[in-house]
């Protein structure tokens, strides 16, 4: 099971200068999506790909992921028919929050100027008590539109991101 708070970050914000390290490019595609929430998807992130196959839902779903090889992945990823993401993530350690690690993305290509973060949690008893730094921003975790297979298929969304 998959445990995450998802937040839309300003991806100008000056705190970020301070926080990121070195990130690692991700190209992401999704292969079957079906309405709903269920996704079948490749993701190449640095020399590693995956096949990776997550259930519906919001804060919580099934996740299992399958290493596959970078021949593989090349092989895949025209079945996506362009339905792909690419963003560059940095792993940035929480103060003070046992041992949490915020995930930041900074879209690129025609999702440039999104920046979403997301922390991984244990619980949902966890998930639950997690406060959030300010500059993590408006919460999406429940808002489909900000999940990657949606921005993969229709883009950033028109609204305002800063409206919960």
């Amino acid at each position: 099971m998959e445990i995450e708070r998802k937040y839309v970050v300003d991806p100008e914000a000056s705190v970020l200068r301070g926080l990121l390290g070195s990130g690692q490019r991700i190209v992401q595609a999704y292969l079957a999506i079906e309405e709903g929430g269920s996704e079948v998807r490749i993701r190449r992130k640095g020399g590693q790909a995956y096949l990776t196959v997550k259930g519906r839902g919001g804060l919580e779903r099934s996740e299992e992921e399958i290493e596959i090889s970078g021949a593989q992945f090349e092989t895949l990823l025209p079945a996506a028919q362009g339905r792909e993401v690419e963003k560059t993530r940095y792993e940035i350690p929480l103060e003070e929050s046992d041992g949490l690690v915020a995930e930041l993305d900074i879209f690129h290509g025609v999702l440039e100027g999104l920046a979403v973060v997301e922390v991984e949690f244990a619980s949902l008893e966890q998930a639950e008590q997690f406060t959030p730094p300010p500059w993590f921003g408006v919460e999406k975790t429940n808002d489909a539109r900000f999940q990657n297979r949606s921005l993969a298929v229709f883009g950033i969304p028109s609204v305002d991101p800063s409206v919960a």
